[in-house]
């Protein structure tokens, strides 16, 4: 039967260019899924002519890559439908270890209190502090250090109690995104990478197999139209093949089938045939547990840090509710009769002891956070809270686990369709060109 085909073949008058279809077809598909995964991700910054006023968002003639274009929507859908299902933030951060952290922070800040007070005292009172007795300036330094532990304990337990009032974790996340696009993208290509690569290797096999049907067709239909047109037709398809394959069947079906060759690391070897149980199941949440261990490194150590979790307190959106909070704790150090003294002699109404207070707040806040960013301590958190986030994640359900990565594709999958459409186009008008002219 084979040679009959072959026979038939043969005798078209455009045989030798018909037999190069299912190659080019091959090539042409594994080229443009490549084009189209790196348009995906890259560049990280615009890189073209910027107008002002262009249609549907774009901002100019030239490409950004999806993912960075839209790290803003993409991660605020992450946090939504995925994240939101891990814990709160309070759970997270209680999960650090308020206490120690809060040892740490006050290990540090104590080691430079005396010149953080001078500072302060300088900048606020000159004069005052300048001739300032230093026995008095003593008493005030030591009583700072005595009250500065449980003041600061007192104080990262009531944030930590008060965080989820303090920090949107939404909004921390997405502002993280934004201001770091590259780590976006980088996120998706490590939880991702196994699945990128399937996509762009399986599309040379799934156009070579488009090309033997376009062969075919061309046999019984001998239009030259028709290499073009169905090279944009296959164009589109394999781009949404290989993505649907990535995350399709979401839930697990397993088929029975009789097996006889086995593959590990020396290759592929013959056994015993016996009835093998197959999981048909899209590729990204087969890998779940790997995945899972991947994802739980990057949120750890990138997105719900110590550092990040912090900064949004002090600097975010509700920076002010943090300082209404950190002034009550301030008082405890105000209080005692030298320092009273000494600020209503020094600084006189209540109004400007109000000014001193915000002074003390904001040095205050600058001094806890550089601590705060120890990479030490920061790897240290991370690691209390690694088995916390790796155990969630296994747990979730296959479609609450795809929105790790669906999202970077789902955005805009119909630009990788219609991309596809349009190279496998160009492509196929070129091979006409070049082989059947």
């Amino acid at each position: 039967m084979f040679s009959s085909v072959w026979q038939l073949l043969k005798e078209h008058p455009e045989f030798i260019a018909m037999l190069t279809i299912p190659p080019v077809t091959a090539f042409v598909t594994w080229a443009h899924v490549w084009m189209a995964l790196e348009m995906l991700f890259y560049p990280i910054k615009f890189w073209g002519v910027r107008v002002a006023g262009m249609p549907f968002g774009l901002k100019g003639l030239g490409w950004q890559g999806i993912v960075p274009a839209k790290a803003g929507k993409i991660s605020g859908v992450i946090v939504d439908q995925t994240l939101a299902k891990l814990g709160n933030i309070k759970e997270f951060l209680e999960a650090m270890e308020p206490a120690e952290m809060a040892d740490f922070v006050t290990s540090a800040v104590d080691s430079n209190l005396e010149e953080l007070i001078d500072e302060i005292m300088l900048e606020r009172s000159y004069t005052l502090w300048t001739h300032t007795p230093y026995a008095i300036k003593r008493r005030i330094y030591a009583h700072a250090h005595s009250e500065l532990p449980s003041v600061m304990k007192n104080l990262v337990l009531d944030l930590t109690y008060h965080v989820e009032e303090l920090v949107d974790m939404r909004q921390m996340i997405v502002r993280k995104m934004e201001s770091d696009r590259k780590l976006m993208v980088d996120m998706f290509l490590r939880v991702g990478k196994k699945e990128i690569n399937f996509i762009w290797k399986i599309s040379a096999l799934i156009g070579f197999g488009f090309g033997i049907i376009q062969m075919a067709i061309f046999y019984f239909v001998p239009q030259h139209w028709t290499v073009p047109f169905f090279a944009a037709i296959w164009g589109a398809l394999t781009n949404w093949i290989a993505i649907w394959m990535v995350f399709n069947p979401v839930e697990p079906h397993y088929v029975r089938f009789l097996r006889v060759f086995r593959k590990d690391d020396d290759g592929i070897h013959f056994m015993l045939p016996h009835i093998h149980r197959y999981n048909w199941q899209g590729g990204f949440m087969k890998r779940q547990d790997e995945v899972s261990s991947v994802f739980a490194e990057i949120v750890v150590k990138e997105l719900v840090t110590l550092e990040n979790i912090m900064h949004e307190m002090m600097y975010g959106a509700r920076a002010k509710q943090t300082r209404a909070l950190m002034k009550s704790h301030m008082h405890a150090m105000l209080e005692s009769p030298v320092v009273a003294t000494t600020l209503k002699v020094g600084l006189g109404g209540e109004g400007e002891i109000h000014r001193f207070e915000e002074a003390i707040i904001d040095k205050s806040i600058d001094a806890t956070m550089v601590p705060i960013r120890d990479p030490e301590l920061n790897t240290s958190r991370a690691d209390k809270i690694f088995g916390l986030f790796e155990s969630r994640i296994r747990s979730l359900t296959p479609k609450e686990f795809q929105n790790l990565l669906r999202p970077a594709f789902k955005e805009d999958e119909m630009t990788l369709v219609v991309l596809g459409a349009i190279t496998g186009l160009l492509a196929g008008w070129l091979h006409l060109v070049a082989v059947f002219f």
